[in-house]
């Protein structure tokens, strides 16, 4: 590790008032526990962020089929563009102590929940293995040692350009997976993505920033009005056709 790894920033994503509201907490924590750090966010409202001078905000249009989860890609690789590492953290996490400004991030992926990907999805979701060993079929992955990942906080730090290649992996997969309906688990996805380019996963530094956090989980409260609703299922079908097109440039890759 060197000086350039300690050049990160956070991000998240901000889709809907709920997480927007949300995040501009999260950046008042960062502000006063992590000062001159940055959080990159992709957002369907940047005009919520223009009075926080420590965020970024980017326009941006959810794409998941269903949900945002495997949208975290992109913010990642937006943030990536612009700092040597990026931090994700989910919108509802609460800051509650300081952030050590000494942490330094190896090249890769860093994460502190990690354990074999066959024996997690197992235990939790086993009707999603068919569809997950197909994947590493298709990619040539070896899925005896691949891990699950905790995909509510981790880091991901420039590789040489290995970084770029892995997120592409991340997307392809999860829009494999969208496509067979398996709209959550992310943490799967990012798994396999990492061993199809040759990662395994770091711990140094995570336990230093998860100890000054607390994740809510917003998402088990999230009470959609009717307008809600039927507005998330006019975009859940236009996302849904969007995504066979694209899947259709790789023919043999999706529908195998």
């Amino acid at each position: 590790m060197n000086q350039d790894s300690q050049n990160y920033c956070f991000c998240t994503l901000a889709l809907r008032k709920k997480y927007r509201l949300l995040t501009q907490n999260l950046a008042n924590d960062l502000a006063k526990y992590a000062p001159g750090k940055m959080l990159v966010v992709y957002t369907d409202l940047p005009e919520d962020f223009r009075n926080y001078s420590n965020v970024v905000a980017f326009k941006h249009y959810q794409r998941g089929i269903l949900h945002c989860y495997n949208d975290k890609s992109l913010v990642i690789k937006t943030a990536l563009s612009q700092f040597n590492a990026a931090i994700y953290i989910d919108a509802d996490t609460e800051i509650l102590s300081p952030i050590p400004d000494t942490l330094q991030w190896r090249p890769g992926i860093t994460a502190g929940h990690c354990e074999n990907l066959i024996g997690h999805i197992s235990k939790y979701t086993p009707e999603r293995l068919p569809h997950i060993r197909q994947v590493a079929k298709n990619l040539n992955i070896n899925l005896e040692t691949s891990n699950y990942i905790g995909e509510s906080l981790f880091i991901i730090a420039r590789d040489g350009g290995k970084e770029i290649e892995y997120l592409k992996y991340w997307e392809k997969i999860g829009r494999y997976l969208e496509l067979r309906g398996i709209h959550a688990g992310e943490g799967n996805t990012m798994g396999l993505a990492s061993a199809k380019v040759g990662w395994t996963v770091a711990k140094d530094g995570w336990e230093q920033v998860r100890n000054a956090t607390k994740h809510l989980d917003a998402s088990y409260t999230n009470k959609p009005t009717t307008w809600d609703a039927w507005k998330r299922r006019i975009g859940y079908h236009y996302r849904l056709n969007k995504t066979r097109i694209v899947a259709l440039t790789e023919f043999n890759f999706y529908y195998s």
